[in-house]
This record gives C-alpha cells, sequence and structure tokens, in this order.
C-alpha cells in the first residue's frame, strides 16, 4: 500500500523522464539521499516545476510506495537559492557541491550534520563573490573537506600518517590518510607550506569563514588537489563538475 511522509530537502540533480517527468535526486533531513519521481513537472500548466530546480530547499511530501523511486505528491520552498542558480559562478560551485554530496552519501540513512552542512553552503553561496575559478572556490573546498570529514574520511595532519613523525613533512597520500614526511613521500603530492595551512586552516574553520582564510591560487590548488585524490582513492570515483588542472 506504502505511505506518505513529510520531509525537508535538498534537491541535488534533476533528470528528464518520459514525455513530462522528472528523477529528482534528493538529500533529505530525516532519511539522508532519496530517488523520487515528480510526475507532470514538465508540463506547462505544472504549478511545482519551478520549485524542484537543482540546489533548491524544499518542504516534500513524498509517498513511498514499492518502487526504488518515491513519488512528489506536494512540495512547498523553504529557499530558492535564485541567487546561485542566477550566478554562472556560484551554480559552478554548487553544483561542485551538490556532486559531492551525491557521491560520498549515498545511503537512506539520516544524517544530520552533513544535511546541515549542506543548507549552510548553500544559504552561504547565496551571497559570495566571484574568485579566481569556480573549482579553487574557498567555499566550495571548505565544504568539501568538510564532506569528506563527515562521511570518515578525515585527514590526519600534523604528523607522519605513516610512520608517525614529525617531519618535515612535504607531501599527501590519499593511501594513508594523510600528510606524509620526507622518508614515507613515494607516491605522495607534493605540498607547499601554504596548501598545508589551507587545509588544517579550512578545516577547523566554520564555513561562513572560509573566505577569511586566504588562501593564495597555490595553497587552493594544493588544496584541490587532496580532495580529488581522496575521492579517487576512498569512493574510487571522480566528479564531473570539477574542472581539470
Amino acid at each position: 500500500m506504502g505511505r506518505t511522509y513529510k520531509t525537508e530537502a535538498v534537491v541535488l540533480r534533476s533528470i528528464r523522464y518520459a514525455e513530462a517527468d522528472r528523477i529528482l535526486h534528493l538529500y533529505t533531513s530525516d532519511r539522508g539521499r532519496v530517488g523520487a519521481i515528480a510526475k507532470g513537472i514538465r508540463k506547462t500548466t505544472s504549478r511545482v516545476g519551478g520549485r524542484l530546480e537543482p540546489l533548491g530547499h524544499v518542504d516534500l511530501v513524498l509517498h513511498q510506495g514499492s518502487g526504488e523511486l518515491h513519488t512528489v505528491t506536494g512540495v512547498e520552498l523553504v529557499r530558492p537559492h535564485s541567487a546561485t542558480r542566477d550566478d554562472p559562478y556560484r551554480l559552478s560551485v554548487g553544483l561542485v557541491g551538490a556532486e559531492a554530496m551525491l557521491r560520498l552519501f549515498t545511503e537512506q540513512e539520516a544524517n544530520e550534520r552533513a544535511f546541515a552542512a549542506l543548507t549552510r553552503f548553500l544559504d552561504l553561496l547565496d551571497h559570495a563573490p566571484a574568485g579566481l575559478r569556480p573549482d579553487l572556490d574557498p567555499l566550495g573546498l571548505a565544504f568539501q573537506l568538510k564532506l569528506l570529514w563527515l562521511s570518515g574520511y578525515h585527514p590526519h595532519l600534523g604528523s607522519c600518517a605513516e610512520c608517525g613523525s614529525d617531519g618535515p613533512l612535504v607531501g599527501y597520500s590519499a593511501r594513508a590518510g594523510g600528510t606524509v614526511c620526507q622518508t614515507c613521500s613515494a607516491g605522495a603530492l607534493a605540498l607547499s607550506e601554504a596548501g598545508f595551512a589551507g587545509i588544517d586552516a579550512l578545516l577547523r574553520s566554520p564555513l561562513a569563514d572560509a573566505r577569511s582564510v586566504g588562501l593564495s591560487e597555490r595553497a587552493a590548488r594544493d588544496v584541490l588537489a587532496v580532495i580529488t585524490a581522496s575521492y579517487e582513492e576512498h569512493g574510487g570515483f571522480r566528479l564531473r563538475t570539477l574542472k581539470a588542472g
């Protein structure tokens, strides 16, 4: 028979399906990752089409039947995040964050801290100024580091993850899960001092202070390299929304 329930959610991805429907990838406050179908949403007469755009924060009524996809039966906007969707730079940063959520949090299991981080990230992004490149944006980098932390991949910093030595530390090994000394650096990413400091500062600081860390371009590139290597080592994936290089 199934049942109907209410939940708060963020739309991470929306895919066209059939003639007028969309498949939605949602991250919910009380169930984690959920897949849903919004029937008839692409019809010109649909009243809810504009409420289920990617990155939108919504209150949903969903019906859980016998299939994997739940059915959207009601939706109200909490925050549309139009300021992010309407700006190419902010949108690019937001879609990186959304894809990171999709790839790191794949289960129907509530994670209140992850949901809170996602909504906070989107709220801050609405007012974020454009930077050098979306993939090097401090807020986007900070959010991804915190997602890695929340999903169990907190990088070991401050000593060598291989031998425990205090250093000097010269690189980052995704396989070892942290910084490494010269002796243990074979195959590791070389990091600048600014890169080491940037990773530590972004992990320790609230998302709202990400821009106050003062990342140089070199440091931002180092942080991005650590994030990308962590995705590949621990999750076996690369984000399609991240630029190469």
